[in-house]
């Protein structure tokens, strides 16, 4: 009785080091890609590709880790397909917008997948948005917007950049008008200096990676910034709740902007091993802390303040228990018209 309890105890004292053996085995000379739903150049690619080049040193075996894009739905193109047809080994991880886990509840006609069974290894970051204009334009506030039109660019439905003016405008009577079909923020700032658009929603940290001169030399006007808590390093800017007067409003925006807590998240499809994706959580823990990967984020100008996948996990669960009244409203005015 007693060798076996030795015996018990000593496979339970092993089962860890098993697993990583494991994880190694499957994972040595393998090649794992990060598919980012958006265009190169954006934020999103930003961060995966600078995780790329520290994620292999953390993951047992050491495999060769590559970026491929799938821009496209808002993220959605890339999610769908590696939620139905894998791989479900572990070789492929989902670099979403952080729209994802609330695209079952509001977009449920295009969202095919469920965002309670996807495996999320962790964020970079939660984000903070700002909403902008150009510098020429008649816009000061955002209250200025109920009665002047602004041509926003935007990706796709499913996207802040869609998803934040649309509900103003259903919701509160706003004025935005939206031109969508854009990969990437690179491409609407592009737009935007042009004059083929007006502004742009865009996370923070995409604005300081991308185009800090702009705020240096004022060619951008700052609006609002959108996050459950204002971020003082944007100043004086208001947040979105400084415009909303009622319970109701209050509620359908929470919704919208709990979106950002998740801020650039990176998941698995459903069923990979459970030997794996402890591996990859690991490794993912290991990475957002590394000195080496902390300096090219700041170099990058990224935003890093990590989540783990528990937490991420958690939070998605939160989202899933919003009250019906709440998506529905939120739903009905996010919909095509």
């Amino acid at each position: 009785m007693l060798r076996a309890l030795f015996v018990l105890f000593s496979l339970f004292l092993c089962a860890p080091a098993f697993a990583q053996d494991d994880a190694a085995a499957f994972f040595k000379g393998k090649t794992l890609r990060i598919l980012v739903g958006s265009g190169v150049g954006s934020g999103y690619d930003i961060t995966a590709r600078t995780l790329a080049r520290h994620l292999p040193d953390y993951i047992p075996g050491h495999p060769l880790v590559i970026v491929q894009n799938q821009p496209g739905a808002g993220g959605m193109t890339m999610t769908n397909g590696l939620y139905a047809s894998g791989p479900f080994d572990g070789t492929a991880i989902g670099a979403p917008f952080n729209g994802t886990p609330t695209m079952p509840l509001l977009q449920p006609q295009i969202a095919r997948f469920d965002a309670d069974k996807l495996i999320y290894l962790g964020s970079t970051n939660r984000e903070t948005q700002v909403m902008y204009v150009w510098h020429t334009v008649p816009i000061h506030k955002l209250d200025d917007i109920k009665s002047k039109e602004v041509i926003m660019g935007a990706q796709a439905p499913g996207s802040t950049q869609y998803d934040y003016p649309v509900l103003l405008n259903r919701l509160l009577g706003y004025k935005f008008k939206l031109v969508t079909g854009y990969q990437s923020t690179p491409k609407i700032h592009l737009a935007l200096e042009s004059g083929e658009v007006q502004g742009t929603i865009a996370n923070w940290s995409t604005l300081r990676a991308l185009n800090s001169n702009w705020l240096a030399e004022r060619k951008i006007r700052l609006l609002v910034q959108w996050g459950i808590t204002k971020l003082p390093e944007i100043g004086e800017v208001p947040s979105i709740f400084d415009y909303l007067a009622t319970d109701a409003d209050r509620a359908a925006v929470k919704l919208m902007v709990a979106r950002l807590e998740f801020g650039r998240p990176f998941f698995l499809p459903p069923g990979v091993p459970g030997g794996r994706v402890a591996a990859l959580r690991a490794a993912f823990d290991a990475t957002v802390k590394d000195p080496a990967f902390l300096a090219e984020a700041a170099k990058e100008k990224l935003d890093i303040d990590p989540l783990s996948g528990e937490d991420v996990q958690k939070l998605v669960e939160e989202v899933a228990h919003t009250p019906p009244d709440v998506v529905a409203r939120v739903r009905a005015a996010l919909e095509s018209k």
